[in-house]
């Protein structure tokens, strides 16, 4: 792509940060591909920032509420997904709070059930073993998986 002029590139990406929900080093990321770097970048940002283009906690809270809802992700994985895009502890606090407890365990023995219905395995110990990696691989915490387990395939 050639390199746009900064105010072509500030147009462009009011655009792409209004379409959905981006980070910062998203929008860098694209800045960088439109040509623009350094000062010019910077000022780009601070404006989205200021304008209310770019907000690091409502991305953060779009971000874990999609994954959840959509993937049936599980607060480990969304919570590295965040920090691995450096979103901050504050903005992932309060991301977290976009998850119900309630809706969280419902999510967590659904997923349980569907993955225990699509096994053939009468191995009682077996099945709890799979399922619980399973959830624990979709970021579930493993303390909440195994109490589900137990209350859902009693010994």
């Amino acid at each position: 792509m050639a390199k746009l002029t900064t105010t072509q590139a500030h147009e462009k990406i009011r655009r792409f940060c209004a379409y959905q929900e981006r980070h910062h080093q998203e929008v860098r990321i694209k800045l960088l591909s439109y040509g623009v770097t350094g000062d010019a970048a910077e000022e780009i940002l601070a404006t989205l920032i200021t304008d209310g283009f770019l907000n690091e906690e409502r991305f953060a809270k779009a971000f874990a509420g999609g994954k959840f809802r959509m993937k049936k992700w599980g607060r480990l994985k969304i919570i590295n997904a965040l920090e691995s895009r450096g979103i901050t502890r504050n903005c992932i606090r309060a991301a977290m709070t976009e998850i119900p407890n309630d809706e969280y365990l419902e999510v967590l023995k659904s997923i349980l059930k569907q993955k225990a219905d699509g096994l053939q395995e009468a191995n009682r110990f077996v099945l709890r073993d799979r399922i619980s990696k399973f959830a624990i691989m979709k970021g579930y915490e493993p303390d909440i998986v195994w109490t589900v387990i137990r209350e859902t395939y009693p010994d």
